[in-house]
């Protein structure tokens, strides 16, 4: 009997053993291991700088912080990340900081939903099993309705989750905008299910939490015909580069969108003009800077330096050993978070940012 037991016992101790250590296979690096944080002085393009890092094991969980959870508002950095319980972040796209709706300017993809939509820069994304790609994503939306005689039309969305800037044009609302579109004005169509169950004037009309709102002003309002309540709706989503080819983006389902280029295939490739840029913030001045890169090894590092131009910003991404890397908006946004404290103090409310190890999605 006493055999009997202590085999018991043993047996028992070495199951809890084994169901605490790694299983094979496993997709992501638990939240918080391996982040590492620190300052390093680093000589390039003729100077010394001293950045911030922080480091991130390849297969860390991923995804988009926004400010009070959704597009189109502001919150500090340590909101954003008590909010989503992370261990990392970095600010992320560049948004309207001085006046206006501060609507974010790039793409934003978060659990592999589109919510928002840029046409510039490039952009960082992850695969679910954090696997990180970067390229000059450009999305576009488009999609079929048809109603109950069997007609077909076409359709498509110009924006996503933001105010219209222009007085003719149309927009898809999610989910990740909130309960409501924000504004009143233009024609709006409510999908739910695949299902077209609504269609009248915008008057902040309500988002379901199983579909979307179209909305069309302006000059686009005709393209609203097309809908009627009880129509079949299909939508498509096309991922391609800045020369309209095709790349493998579809399973990406964490994406912040920003730039210009740094450092690809560990040389610099800084040509942020072509990539749509014309403040001069971005092509000659100096200022604070937040970057990613991705490394050799398929880990992660985020960066922030209080002073470069662009050209010094790229030699200081390749003299780290970024075999990846681009800009992140920068100046006042600037901003980084790890493991517990604020590594570099953003001097505005931000919008969005990238987060790592959370465990609140």
């Amino acid at each position: 009997m006493k055999i009997q037991s202590r085999l018991g016992i043993g047996v028992l101790t070495l199951m809890m053993i084994l169901c605490l250590l790694p299983t094979a296979g496993s997709s992501a690096v638990a939240a918080g291991s391996g982040i590492k944080a620190s300052t390093q002085n680093v000589s390039a393009a003729g100077r010394t700088f001293t950045v911030q890092t922080v480091h991130i094991p390849k297969g860390t969980s991923t995804g988009v912080g926004l400010a009070d959870r959704q597009v189109g508002q502001t919150s500090s950095l340590s909101s954003i990340v008590k909010s989503y319980n992370a261990q990392a972040a970095i600010n992320g796209a560049f948004f309207e900081a001085y006046g206006g709706a501060p609507d974010p300017y790039g793409t934003l993809i978060t659990g592999g939903r589109i919510a928002h939509l840029g046409r510039y820069g490039t952009t960082i994304g992850f695969l679910a099993n954090g696997t990180a790609l970067m390229d000059s994503l450009r999305l576009s939306i488009t999609g079929t309705v048809q109603s109950a005689n069997g007609k077909s039309s076409s359709w498509y969305a110009i924006w996503v989750n933001r105010l219209p800037g222009t007085s003719s044009t149309s927009i898809i609302y999610t989910p990740d905008r909130g309960k409501n579109t924000g504004f009143t004005g233009g024609i709006a169509v409510t999908v739910a299910n695949g299902k077209v169950i609504r269609k009248g004037n915008n008057n902040k009309a309500s988002i379901p939490a199983n579909g979307y709102v179209l909305v069309y002003t302006g000059d686009q309002k005709y393209a609203a015909d097309r809908f009627t309540v009880g129509a079949t709706v299909q939508q498509n989503i096309a991922y391609q580069d800045i020369n309209g080819k095709d790349i493998p983006w579809q399973k990406v389902v964490t994406a912040v969108g920003a730039g210009p280029r740094l450092v690809k295939d560990s040389r610099i490739a800084l040509n942020a003009a072509a990539e749509g840029f014309q403040d001069p913030k971005i092509l000659t001045d100096s200022g604070a800077r937040s970057g990613i890169a991705i490394m050799a090894d398929g880990s992660i590092m985020l960066v922030t330096v209080p002073g470069a131009t662009m050209k010094q910003w790229a030699a200081i991404m390749q003299k780290l050993g970024a075999r990846q890397a681009m800009n992140l908006d920068g100046g006042a946004s600037s901003g980084m978070y790890a493991n517990g404290s604020i590594k570099t103090a953003p001097g505005r409310l931000l919008s969005n940012t990238l987060i790592f190890g959370a465990s609140s999605s």
